[in-house]
């Protein structure tokens, strides 16, 4: 039984005391949380050499969320992609274990299940997939919705919600909030998990207690779901992310106050600057 937390990014400037060289900044998030979202590889598919530097810097638990190509589903739209795929499992293949899904995030005009149940079925069974949808049908109308299970049921993949109802609750009190509001997908929270392997992504206001308010019913259901035996992970989300890292330990926490027998995460390595006294 363990619980997977982290962020959408592994650096900010907000994180660090003093900067710290591109191969340590990494590692120090490690230390922070156990997983993370790949969120750079939508926008272009990386080196080998930079994966297999992520590896070196991430101990074997470590978690990586690695999202495909926007090439892959907002371009080519699941079609067509033979060349693209192999070159994007070539890449991460480095990363062994520690690559814990493939994640597929569907732009919102998005509805072809056929094309969806080729790409699944047709990537190698050893990967875990994790899909994110964001058309409204998917969440309003039961038969697309069961026609979408049905399609992930086949292969094993994940349903991955992306609960923003906390961001939506109120007006934008910010500039980062207005921003937020506007790219940001307003769909209902669903909270319905598929496989051993749920994957939450969570978004939360700049205000601590309205985010920590609005995760309540996910504490709730990830404490129920490591007591099924599942293993979540679960991403924190701000509008600007200053104090993401800070709160997906808190999440942890607040889960393992009801799940105690749940593994706690390490300290964190100090990256403040160091002194004689």
């Amino acid at each position: 039984m363990r619980l997977h937390v982290g962020c959408a990014m592994w650096q900010h400037p907000d994180w660090q005391e003093r900067p710290l060289p591109p191969a340590e900044r990494l590692r120090s998030y490690s230390s922070w949380c156990n997983a993370v979202e790949g969120n750079t590889t939508f926008y272009a598919t990386p080196q080998r050499r930079t994966v297999e530097s992520w590896a070196r810097q991430t101990d074997p638990g470590f978690r990586f969320v690695m999202k495909l190509p926007r090439t892959v589903t907002h371009d080519r739209r699941l079609t067509g992609i033979d060349d693209e795929m192999n070159a994007f499992l070539e890449a991460v293949e480095p990363l062994g274990r520690r690559l814990h899904a493939l994640w597929v995030q569907l732009p919102g005009s998005f509805t072809d299940l056929p094309a969806l149940a080729d790409l699944l079925e047709g990537l190698p069974v050893r990967h875990r997939v994790a899909v994110e949808v964001r058309h409204p049908a998917f969440f309003e109308n039961q038969r697309a919705i069961t026609q979408l299970e049905s399609v992930l049921a086949k292969t094993g993949a994940e349903w991955v919600p992306f609960d923003t109802t906390a961001l939506f609750s109120g007006p934008p009190q910010s500039t980062a909030e207005q921003e937020a509001y506007a790219k940001k997908p307003r769909v209902p929270r669903r909270m319905r998990a598929l496989t051993e392997f749920p994957i939450i992504r969570y978004h939360g206001r700049d205000d601590v207690d309205r985010t920590v308010a609005g995760w309540q019913p996910w504490v709730d259901t990830v404490s129920a779901w490591l007591r099924e035996g599942r293993s979540p992970t679960v991403f924190v989300h701000t509008p600007d992310n200053a104090k993401a890292r800070t709160l997906a330990r808190r999440f942890h926490g607040e889960v393992r106050a009801r799940v105690p027998e749940l593994e706690p995460l390490p300290d964190p390595v100090p990256t403040d600057p160091m002194t004689l006294f």
